[in-house]
């Protein structure tokens, strides 16, 4: 298992990492769409919260910067290619992210847009959330990669380590919202310093073409180094995040209060926080890879596609739950946005949502079921060569 490996296994190593967290990824937003808590507060509320609730939210931080760092993962060893006949140019590499940037952004506006809500009525405000992100930083990432990789490492690991100096500064580091056309628009997930996320992991991109000890040694020195220096940073309770924690009354309560970072935008104690332990899984993932049957490699494999499909599951079980439960009254809310995504609490029955139990079990039924659904998806997506599939 610790021999060198194939470039296809080490994309696997990958794959699996992206795949983990998008199976946690799914709790979380089925948790939004079903769980009676999320209705009128959020699970990191330790006026309110329980453990479980929070490790609930807490585990999903993960995510976020995980799909950052390896999109720009993935951007470095797509233009690398496998081979020296398959390298492609840095004007090249412009083109795909520019393009996937702009289709990913367009699938925000539509696609989830109806996935959010299940309407696109304009009395909702348009949420900017992941694949927003996702396809905004890799627009600015299309004139990035034309500087010198040190000198982008160096940019991308300075943004990440000094943005908390900069305060509210706009939508671009803050979350807030814009009027376009009479249409609200909210940015869950500024720019900065997301864009800065992708960058690094395009730069350390370079560590996946190295030698398979020297590439494992990497992987752990950095993540053990980075969750070190979360540690550090967060005990000295000053800069690196906005939100200093505090002495509660319990020791669970003290150590969610530590482990509490901000997420929006995300600071430095946060990346270091989720990004650290995720390369150390990563080392292990590349050490001991999995089977490409394993379902962490089949949903790293078609992250799009589960993630498009996830959510319209997750709004379809809460839609089925409400009708159940309310029978014809629900058609009366169950077309309008719930609570959690921003629509009216008056249209909802005060009793609305259902135990924490009830989630978890939605959120495995719905992960079972997009195996097989995925597995179809990516036999299509590996013996169809059109233009669309490359990128969902």
């Amino acid at each position: 298992m610790g021999t060198e490996q194939g470039p296809s296994q080490r994309l696997n190593s990958i794959d699996a990492l992206r795949g983990t967290v998008m199976v946690i990824m799914a709790l979380d937003h089925v948790r939004d769409f079903i769980h009676r808590g999320a209705m009128s507060f959020s699970p990191t509320d330790l006026t309110q919260t329980t453990p479980l609730l929070f490790f609930t939210r807490w585990i999903t931080h993960f995510c976020a910067p995980v799909f950052m760092f390896t999109a720009g993962m993935g951007a470095f060893l797509w233009w690398q290619g496998n081979q020296a006949r398959t390298h492609r140019t840095r004007k090249q590499l412009s083109v795909f992210l520019l393009t996937r940037g702009v289709w990913l952004v367009l699938l925000e506006l539509t696609v989830m847009r109806l996935a959010y809500y299940f309407n696109f009525s304009t009395r909702y405000p348009v949420l900017l959330l992941v694949l927003w992100a996702l396809g905004a930083c890799m627009i600015g990432m299309a004139a990035l990669v034309a500087l010198p990789i040190r000198l982008l490492a160096i940019l991308s690991i300075a943004v990440i380590a000094l943005h908390n100096a900069m305060g509210a500064v706009s939508v671009i580091h803050q979350p807030g919202a814009f009027q376009l056309a009479g249409i609200t628009f909210i940015v869950g997930y500024p720019l900065i310093p997301w864009i800065a996320v992708m960058a690094a992991g395009f730069c350390f991109g370079r560590v996946f073409q190295m030698e398979a000890g020297t590439r494992r040694r990497i992987l752990i020195a950095v993540g053990s180094a980075c969750t070190i220096a979360f540690v550090f940073i967060r005990m000295i309770n000053g800069y690196g995040d906005p939100a200093p924690w505090s002495t509660q009354k319990t020791a669970i309560g003290t150590l969610l209060s530590f482990l509490n970072c901000t997420k929006y935008p995300p600071s430095l104690a946060y990346l270091l926080m989720t990004l650290g332990p995720a390369l150390l899984l990563l080392a292990v993932f590349d050490r001991w890879p999995l089977k490409s049957t394993n379902p962490l490699i089949l949903f790293g494999r078609v992250p799009l596609f589960y993630f498009i499909a996830h959510f319209y599951l997750a709004h379809a079980a809460e839609v089925a739950l409400a009708l159940l439960r309310y029978g014809h009254a629900a058609l009366a809310f169950v077309f309008v946005p719930v609570p959690s995504m921003g629509g009216p609490r008056k249209l909802f029955p005060t009793d609305f949502g259902y135990d924490l139990w009830v989630a978890y079990a939605v959120w495995a039924l719905i992960v079972v079921g997009l195996y097989p659904a995925c597995k179809w998806y990516a036999r299509i997506k590996a013996t169809k060569r059109t233009w669309w599939l490359s990128y969902l």
